[in-house]
């Protein structure tokens, strides 16, 4: 029996292997190995491809949500709008600049925070709301910055799984007053190691992460601010431009896998996409109350599956101080207990999904009623 894994990484890496190597050497041969030419391409080439004016890239994905909040001035005990639905790096941002995460439900059809319970979270506290673009979905921003301009505060979209992910027709990348983007090997755009990005029309911001990645230096030896060592490696800048060419090709294989899946399994929850949504279907999730049994038998057959996520935030050990209990969150919760994210992405052989499909649907059929 061979197995169908979870995700091929690799071969988006077989495809492009001449272009990429050749990017790879251009560097080596620049002797240029930190920031440079190549960072610089990247960043104007992504944010062009985002719509935004600005792009700054750094580190990781946490890092350029830490830098995000301290661009914005969130300090020491101020509280920060979070989905209680997300991974927990969303959180932890909020935590390394000494704020404090505040945690609001999703909508329960498209599990992105709800607008509808923003103005119930905010307090003379609030400094900023974080909105999650969660599997590649977009979230509903109108309404997200309605309220943030209502109260005063920022927006900030974490677009770590969004890569080309649209909002009633614009692409992800500028409507927040900053974007968050991760290049971790398995996102949509991803490196051969970590990296990440910030993307913002507001040019007072993109300087301030430039100069926080940086030391919170301007000039060699001459420290403005309290800085981090937060750098996009110019190989994986590289690497990034390249697949970038390709990031649109790989969404229509990603969509159309994604209907594939839409279309043919049955008697399980599947996503929902509102009209204005066009998502890049960074995960497949699907949701079923028998979700473990259907993890184990699909393991059986040689099917990789994976939870996302399987402890929310709240119930982490890493957040007992905030004495969040069993049901405080009880829609985070169930989706933790339920969700079930299935084989999936653009190089996925379709005899694989073939098989993902029939396997899916003859164990759920086999299943006893949740009741039962």
């Amino acid at each position: 029996m061979y197995k169908v894994p979870f995700l091929d990484i690799r071969s988006s890496y077989l495809e492009l292997k001449s272009d990429i190597d050749e990017a790879i050497c251009r560097v080596m041969d620049s002797g240029w190995y930190i920031l440079g030419p190549e960072v610089e391409t990247f960043e104007r080439s992504f944010a062009e491809y985002c719509d935004a004016e600005y792009c700054v890239g750094v580190a990781n994905g946490l890092d350029a949500l830490v830098l995000a909040l301290r661009a914005l001035n969130v300090r020491q005990g101020d509280e920060v709008i979070v989905p209680s639905n997300t991974f927990i790096a969303t959180w932890l941002a909020v935590s390394a600049v000494g704020a404090i995460p505040v945690p609001v439900e999703p909508d329960p059809r498209t599990y992105n925070i709800d607008p509808e319970l923003i103005d119930d979270a905010i307090s003379p506290r609030t400094r900023a709301i974080i909105a999650v673009h969660l599997y590649g979905q977009p979230a509903d921003l109108d309404p997200l910055r309605e309220a943030a301009g209502k109260h005063g505060i920022a927006l900030i979209e974490d677009a770590a799984q969004a890569h080309g992910a649209r909002y009633r027709g614009a692409r992800i990348g500028s409507a927040g007053d900053i974007v968050c983007w991760s290049f971790y090997p398995g996102k949509n755009l991803g490196a051969f190691g970590d990296g990440g990005a910030v993307t913002t029309n507001r040019s007072d911001i993109a300087e301030r992460v430039a100069l926080l990645r940086n030391y919170g230096s301007s000039e060699k030896y001459v420290n403005d601010e309290l800085g981090a060592n937060s750098r996009l490696d110019p190989i994986q800048a590289a690497v990034l431009s390249v697949k970038l060419q390709h990031l649109d090709r790989w969404s229509d294989a990603r969509k159309s896998n994604a209907q594939r899946y839409l279309d043919q399994l049955s008697d399980v929850v599947l996503p929902h996409v509102p009209q204005w949504a066009d998502p890049v279907w960074h995960l497949f999730v699907i949701r079923h109350p028998k979700r473990d049994i259907l993890k184990e038998q699909l393991a059986n057959e040689g099917i990789e599956t994976m939870i996302h996520y399987p402890i929310p935030p709240h119930l982490q050990k890493a957040y007992q101080d905030l004495e969040y209990g069993n049901g405080s969150f009880p829609l985070a919760e169930q989706f933790a207990g339920d969700m079930l994210t299935l084989p999936f992405g653009p190089h996925m052989l379709p005899d694989h999904q073939d098989r993902v499909i029939h396997a899916v649907n003859r164990i759920v059929a086999q299943l006893p009623s949740p009741a039962g």
